[in-house]
């Protein structure tokens, strides 16, 4: 008789968002490979309810407490167990049963929680890509002390991480980074300056999150894309580059010293880097539609306009600068995101006030963990004043 072959028991931080939704699409099409382990959301109690009734996870955490009562008094009949708060969040990961942990969560508050996974030894699929934008240096100085790998989501890197097996990172000559240019490829500053976050959260060819639609559209997730590669694949700023490619067919490229260019290609969906990082080194079949060269008779490329999508142009700067100048920027990103998506700026003043922050809070070139805290609160409050004033 064979052994029964051994699951991978797996927490998802971050369940009821577009990352961690579509991971428990991969995992109910792969039963006798994943199990969920742990579940946690922000606020989102119903749909964390649904999703543990679903799944059967042996723990989910609800991070705002208010919601506490409702999901215990849903799971009371069940064998699940039910915690409450951000601190629990960031504690729940060190359990012992938990074999990867899928770090979905979006923006700085993804930071503690991953911090404790690596130190509890956990693998980490990284989807929260803040976490190595803010500290990047803390992560990888920690991944390598605890023997700890990290397998990227962001379908960008996960093409790079595709592209570079069997390779060895010193032939790496250069990586493109291909960005789609959002809904707002080609406009121009008068047309920017009359955009509505309607307009803003139409992307052209990917489903996720506000947030992170946004950051889409002004180009500042393929800016904390840079940054993020430059941590997780050793490369100075100068090997990173940003191509326009609005089919979104090509996720990204590697150039090696011999000139020879590698890319990986498929149809835009998450859920393909999603299980190629839950079930890495192995391929697992899957029923996603398979790309036709025929529906797509040209992919075309394009340099970015870093004339009016200052964003990028900001993040190679904070990149350059380093130290918490990419702390100072994520966070003042996510104040003017959430600014403009209440109608409280343009899209067009986004880059303005990031830019005012980054001149005005303290720099600091060797920043701890208690710093990176401290950064990320004096940048939300320097934004936060610079959009009333």
């Amino acid at each position: 008789m064979q052994p029964e072959k051994k699951k991978r028991h797996i927490a998802i931080l971050g369940s009821t968002g577009s990352i961690g939704t579509q991971a428990l699409e991969v995992i109910a099409a792969h039963p006798d490979e994943f199990e969920v382990e742990v579940l946690t959301a922000g606020n989102n109690a119903d749909l964390l309810i649904v999703q543990a009734l679903l799944f059967r996870p042996n723990a989910v955490v609800i991070g705002e407490e208010t919601h506490y009562k409702k999901v215990s008094d849903a799971l009371a009949s069940q064998n699940i167990k039910v915690f409450a708060g951000e601190e629990s969040i960031s504690q729940i990961v060190e359990m012992e049963s938990i074999d990867i942990v899928l770090a979905a969560l979006v923006g700085f508050v993804g930071l503690k929680p991953t911090i404790n996974a690596i130190k509890a030894g956990k693998p980490i699929a990284l989807a929260n890509k803040e976490t190595l934008v803010v500290a990047g240096e803390i992560i990888t100085a920690l991944a390598r002390k605890k023997g700890v790998n990290i397998y990227p989501v962001d379908s960008e890197h996960s093409a790079i991480f595709q592209c570079l097996a069997g390779e060895s990172e010193k032939y790496i000559e250069k990586i493109f980074l291909t960005a789609s240019g959002g809904p707002f490829r080609g406009k121009d500053k008068d047309f920017l300056s009359r955009v509505t976050k309607e307009q803003a959260l139409q992307h052209p060819n990917w489903n996720m999150g506000n947030k992170v639609t946004i950051d889409s559209a002004s180009m500042m997730n393929k800016g904390l894309e840079v940054i993020e590669a430059h941590w997780l694949f050793g490369l100075k700023k100068e090997q990173i580059e940003v191509i326009i490619h609005p089919q979104s067919i090509i996720h990204s490229l590697v150039q090696f010293c011999d000139g020879s260019i590698k890319a990986q290609m498929g149809l835009p969906d998450m859920k393909l880097p999603i299980q190629y990082a839950l079930s890495y080194p192995v391929r697992l079949p899957s029923e996603f539609k398979r790309f036709d060269f025929t529906d797509y008779p040209q992919l075309t490329f394009e340099k970015p306009d870093l004339k009016n999508f200052r964003n990028l142009a900001l993040a190679y700067d904070a990149l350059g600068r380093g130290g918490n100048m990419p702390c100072i920027m994520n966070a003042a990103n996510e104040i003017v995101v959430e600014s403009f998506l209440n109608d409280k700026i343009r899209f067009i003043e986004m880059p303005d006030i990031i830019e005012k922050c980054m001149q005005s809070v303290s720099f600091i070139q060797k920043p701890n963990y208690d710093d990176l805290i401290n950064t990320d609160k004096e940048a939300r409050i320097t934004a936060k004043q610079t959009i009333k004033h």
